[in-house]
Formats: structure tokens, sequence, C-alpha cells
């Protein structure tokens, strides 16, 4: 009752569009979420007031600081608590996609449909992907169609590749057509992503090392340079 009367009072304060835009957002951290739109759009109201009331009442420029400090804190906190953490769960689930779907594919080939590949991968497979599909095996158990439960399992789930793979999966549902040849090219597609991937981050090596150079050992080895003439003027 409680819960009912807090999601009324949230739904006249924030307009439905917005309570839905963020759940789909939160559902795209998976199904292990602890906290739904209407706890978030609160946390963030109620703490951006505050932060609003402290800078208010601390600072001597307060007035100034209060609505730049609130706005920048109102903004930045989905980043943190939602945007980061789906962009992080995204990365993920695309390296665990190669394995999985290796598995999957194989069992295509071996003779299964696609339901039995799925149970099979999952089976042999334990991440946060293979659980996400077995996610959506437990809901067909419960009455959902096999499409249904996909495209339930696509809301879930952050990356556009892995998506397309489903999307892939239920057409040839829908079809009866075989997509083991469908399957490779997308994980050699996803393999080449990560390679790529790995390269950017190599590239970047030496810029970061340039920039610590400068930051630490350049005014140290100015500081040894510099020492006989620093402890000559002292004395």
């Amino acid at each position: 009752m409680m819960n009912q009367n807090k999601k009324q009072i949230s739904s006249s304060i924030f307009p439905k569009e917005v309570v839905e835009k963020y759940q789909r957002k939160i559902n795209l951290l998976g199904g292990e979420t602890k906290f739904d739109a209407i706890f978030f759009l609160n946390v963030r109201l109620v703490t951006s007031i505050i932060l609003f009331l402290v800078v208010l009442y601390v600072f001597e420029f307060g007035y100034f600081l209060a609505p730049l400090i609130s706005f920048l804190y109102f903004n930045l906190f989905y980043y943190f608590t939602i945007g980061k953490k789906i962009k992080k769960r995204c990365d993920r689930l695309d390296v665990e996609a190669m394995y999985f779907f290796e598995i999957m594919t194989l069992a295509l080939e071996s003779g299964n449909n696609l339901k039995q590949a799925i149970h099979i991968s999952c089976d042999n497979i334990d991440n946060e992907l293979s659980r996400e599909f077995k996610k959506a095996l437990d809901e067909m158990e419960f009455g959902k169609s096999f499409n249904e439960a996909l495209d339930s399992l696509k809301r879930r789930i952050p990356s556009d590749t892995i998506n397309n793979i489903i999307l892939n999966i239920t057409q040839a549902n829908i079809l009866g057509s075989n997509i083991t040849s469908d399957m490779y090219r997308q994980i050699d597609y996803i393999r080449d992503k990560e390679i790529q991937k790995a390269k950017g981050i190599i590239s970047k090596i030496p810029l970061r090392v340039s920039v610590i150079s400068v930051i630490f050992y350049i005014p140290l080895i100015m500081l040894l340079i510099l020492s006989p003439m620093i402890i000559e003027f002292l004395s």
C-alpha cells in the first residue's frame, strides 16, 4: 500500500514518458538491478535539492554556486549511476558473446533447433549473457512464446551487436531458415570489433606515458640538474 502511494505521488511529479524512458535505460543494466525508475528519479531529485540548500547555506556566493552545482550534479547523476554502468555492461557482454554464440552455432550445426541450441549454450556457459538467455528460457516455460521471450531479452541488452544476432534468431524462428553462416559472420564481426578496441587502447599507451613523464619525471630531472645550484644558493 505504501509503495503504491509512493508511485502515485511520483507519477504526479514525473511525467509518464520520463518514467518510461528511464525505466528502459535501467532495464539495460540487467535483470539483477535492485531499483526502478521511480526510485532513481526520486533519489536524484531529493539529493539535488539537498545539495542546493547546503551550497546555498555554506558558501558566501551560494546564491550563484547553488544553481550551477545542483544543475551539474543533476545531469551527471544519471551518467555515474546508469550511463557509465550500461557502457561497461555492453563491453562485457560483447566479450562474452563470442564464446556463447560459438557454442550455440556448434549446437545448431549438430542438428539441434534454436531453443535446444540456446539450452545447450546456457548449460555449458556461466556468464552474464547466458543468465539473460536462461531468463528468456524461463519466460518460455511460464507461457511466453519463443519470439516474445527474445523480444523481452532484447530490452535488457545494451549491445546493438548482440541485439542484431537476437533479431536474426527471431527471424530464423519465424521463417524456419538456417542461420549458421550468419552466426559465424556475426561472431567474426564481434571478434574484429574487440581486436580494434584492443588496438585503440594500445595506441593510447604512448600518449599516457608521455603525460605521466611530463607530470612526474621531467620535474624530477630538472630538480636533479638544478639541485647543486639550489644547494649553493641556500648555503
